[in-house]
């Protein structure tokens, strides 16, 4: 089933680009004498050039074995480093705004998807609550134009008391286009009815019934197994109650299944009991709205969450989940990054960036987490188009003024972010 569902996502993304425009960006850029970590298993390449032909990467290599076309612009880069752009494998593009809801329409996503793209994030895919709007750009973004991020879709969570409600519901997001089905096994700490497994299992078999991967919400890890055991697709957090044992880490490699820690969704429910440290990076503070700052200080804002059982559950619940990214790391799964951003207080753009820092605090690698951000990322979410830096692909990267392969903090030296090999402005 996964080779099936993952063969109609190669021929899908073909037929687009079969569409995408050929007007904009037209030429080549040739950049200089960056290392580059191109995203895939790869040593970083020293004293490299990047080629970008309208919009899509012509080649890349070291500046020996590179011949730059003819007319190229060229573009200095030495003492820099180039990766692609950062894939959120589970983000969500919707209708908050401030610390509310209830502002779903296409400018409140464009507004996202360009501020994630300026934070260096140029894919999210968004795992529910998505409407028509989300699925028309969507639509529009395989083109030499493009200056947001792209997106991807799910429609929206899907729930149902009956076997009926929830094939029905699958259907719906499958006719309207969606890239996956999202649904929550999860009890929210016990406050409330978890989908019973008879409808977990329907809700598997429709989805696959049309050719959809199923990503899925949960905490527990007896849940995780039999998750996998139903025939679900994409772990979309951390098993967060206990230990990984071995049993679940060989149901996740046979099942070949990516596991998304989402390290900063835990982080966002309890932050801010107190004033977090990030208020005053200024690399937060670059986008950060002063009132929503204002606002998550109050005093009595912060005195409900020090003294909410949830969110200190979910305070103890981080430190079991940094222990199964390092268990889950060592025994070589696959694991994509992803923050749950887009909720009031989950920061878009800058949680991407700490969320990379948690999985190195964790027991990654930097080069790791940065596979983990890109092209791994772009293999999980079943897109074969972006995620790292071969030819053909989408020229999607940024350029860095230090290596976060040295330094994983290095992630915030973005000097500039390119999409479809156009600029995005700052």
């Amino acid at each position: 089933m996964r080779q099936i569902i993952i063969s109609l996502f190669a021929f899908t993304a073909s037929l687009l680009l079969l569409v995408a425009s050929a007007n904009a960006n037209e030429g080549s850029i040739a950049f200089v004498g960056a290392t580059i970590i191109d995203g895939t298993n790869a040593d970083p390449l020293i004293d490299g050039i990047l080629v970008i032909t309208d919009g899509r990467i012509r080649t890349v290599g070291p500046r020996s074995a590179v011949t730059i076309p003819d007319g190229a612009q060229i573009i200095n880069v030495a003492g820099k480093t180039i990766m692609p752009g950062l894939i959120n494998a589970h983000g969500h593009v919707g209708g908050t705004l401030g610390l509310g809801g209830g502002q779903y329409n296409t400018g409140n996503l464009l507004r996202q998807l360009g501020l994630y793209a300026r934070y260096g994030v140029t894919t999210v895919n968004s795992l529910g609550g998505d409407e028509e709007q989300g699925f028309a750009l969507r639509n529009e973004q395989f083109n030499a134009d493009l200056d947001r991020a792209r997106i991807f879709v799910s429609g929206s969570v899907v729930v149902g008391d009956t076997e009926e409600a929830i094939r029905d519901e699958v259907n719906r997001n499958a006719d309207m286009g969606a890239n996956f089905i999202k649904v929550r096994v999860d009890d929210n700490l016990g406050a409330s009815e978890k989908m019973p497994q008879d409808l977990f299992t329907a809700l598997v078999d429709q989805a696959h019934i049309r050719r959809l991967p199923v990503a899925v919400h949960l905490f527990y890890r007896e849940d995780a197994k039999f998750i996998l055991d139903a025939g679900g697709d994409l772990l979309a957090h951390s098993v967060r109650d206990l230990p990984v044992d071995q049993e679940l880490i060989a149901k996740i490699q046979e099942n070949d299944v990516c596991y998304i820690p989402t390290l900063t969704r835990e982080v966002s429910t309890f932050i801010y009991e107190s004033v977090p440290d990030f208020f005053s990076d200024p690399y937060f503070l670059k986008e950060a709205d002063s009132a929503i700052l204002e606002e998550l200080q109050t005093p009595e804002r912060m005195s409900r969450i020090a003294s909410s059982r949830s969110a200190q559950g979910y305070k103890a619940a981080l430190e079991v989940a940094m222990d199964n990214v390092a268990r889950l790391n060592e025994a070589g799964v696959k694991i994509a990054m992803g923050t749950d951003t887009g909720p009031p207080a989950r920061f878009q753009g800058y949680f991407e960036h700490m969320e990379m820092h948690m999985m190195v605090e964790a027991g990654m690698s930097p080069i790791d987490a940065i596979r983990a951000s890109t092209g791994v990322a772009a293999d999980c979410i079943n897109v074969g188009d972006v995620g790292s830096l071969e030819p053909n692909k989408w020229g999607d990267f940024i350029i860095l003024g230090a290596n976060p392969a040295e330094d994983i903090m290095n992630t915030k030296t973005i000097e500039s972010v390119w999409i479809a090999g156009n600029r995005i402005s700052d």
